[in-house]
């Protein structure tokens, strides 16, 4: 089996590739646009969930069968056609600097996408590296109870209480002092009962050095 680097990408709108628009085409679609990235799909047909997205711009459809000039400045492709040979066709024409995924066949991809929980900049991954994929969608879904949809805005708020906790003490034992206090859990409970004025009294109170 093989042991993959778990990394996350900067794809922002940088290209990515899809050759085929069916049901598998789709799922990595809603796991791109998330990144911003810019996502266009090579296929003669597309699956009715992609088509609002190409319509609004979202992503870019080119209707038409695969040609390896289709894969000029892409930095990922996807192989998601339930044609094998057309894979094949996909993973002979990538560049050697180009990152590739047959979703047809593990072995043969330089990268795997992992079961993806995201609230915001708060991103969870789950991987088997392809042992259970049944494994990972049902942690993935225990995890989307256990990570409910207030860590996003919960995430926000300790990333701009860092900023300006970084601005207003100096490296050292106080700025420490003060970021672990921003793990305080009741943060997290007033976010989720909408107490956002609880959590700001207690960010100015930390920000004089009152909860040190």
């Amino acid at each position: 089996m093989t042991n993959y680097f778990p990394i996350h990408m900067n794809l922002e709108y940088k290209t990515v590739v899809i050759v085929g628009g069916g049901h598998v085409a789709t799922q990595k679609v809603a796991s791109l646009l998330p990144a911003k990235a810019n996502v266009v799909i090579v296929s003669p047909a597309l699956h009715e969930d992609l088509q609002p997205l190409a319509e609004l711009g979202q992503i870019t459809w080119k209707r038409k069968e695969f040609e390896p000039r289709d894969l000029d400045d892409a930095i990922l492709i996807i192989a998601a056609t339930n044609v094998t040979a057309v894979n094949e066709a996909v993973q002979e024409a990538a560049q050697h600097w180009q990152l590739m995924n047959r979703t047809d066949r593990q072995s043969e991809s330089d990268f795997i996408t992992p079961a993806t929980v995201r609230r915001g900049p708060f991103v969870l991954t789950v991987s088997t590296s392809g042992a259970s994929p049944g494994l990972a969608r049902k942690i993935k879904a225990e995890l989307e109870d256990q990570f409910d949809d207030a860590y996003e805005d919960y995430v926000c708020f300790l990333q701009q209480a860092r900023l300006m906790v970084a601005a207003k003490f100096d490296k050292g034992p106080q700025r420490r002092a003060a970021l672990q206090a921003l793990l305080e859990p009741n943060i997290l409970e007033w976010t989720r009962q909408g107490e956002m004025d609880r959590r700001e009294a207690y960010l100015q109170q930390l920000l004089m050095g009152e909860k040190q």
